[in-house]
């Protein structure tokens, strides 16, 4: 009987910190575990990349992808515009380009480029391929990322830095 008249003890509150720190340790380390094995999955090259009947493919359906031929508002965005020589704005891109951070070039020649970039911590892969159209005096775009739904931005201001450091070629 001596038992019953003790009440339980309620835990301390330094006690319930202690577990709710355990908590968020794992929920991050969890959080981390699955975004590092994401970007493995997104080392694979999807199979839609290149020249397609003169044109660089559409961007899929999900919010992380821009292009200059893009049909939809919040993909769209205007192409590069050379001025001048054709062959020295591409070289000039192809410079620009070679020069940020964390940037393979996959492939290179006088019409097409195709670079991946890789996220800093996660190493996500985002896809960037360029396409010359002398015709029009543009370089058309497209900016995707691999895997995911949502990007938060990062290929649009990716372009858009891009777009302002060609300009300032003319």
């Amino acid at each position: 009987m001596p038992n019953e008249s003790i009440p339980k003890q309620q835990p301390t509150f330094r006690r319930r910190e202690r577990r709710w720190w355990r908590k968020l340790v794992l929920l991050a380390a969890i959080s981390c575990g699955l975004l590092y094995m994401l970007s493995f999955w997104s080392q694979s090259k999807p199979g839609n990349l290149g020249v397609h009947n003169g044109q660089l493919s559409a961007c899929p359906e999900s919010p992380n992808c821009v292009s200059s031929t893009a049909i939809r508002d919040d993909q769209k965005m205007d192409p590069l515009v050379i001025v001048g020589d054709s062959e020295l704005a591409w070289k000039h891109l192809h410079d620009l380009v070679a020069k940020l951070p964390r940037t393979n070039i996959i492939k290179s020649d006088n019409q097409y480029l195709h670079v991946e970039f890789k996220s800093l911590i996660f190493r996500f892969v985002d896809d960037v391929e360029f396409l010359r159209d002398d015709a029009n005096r543009y370089i058309h775009f497209r900016s995707a990322s691999r895997v995911g739904h949502s990007d938060m931005g990062v290929n649009r201001r990716r372009m858009e830095q891009i777009q302002r450091k060609f300009a300032e070629f003319r």
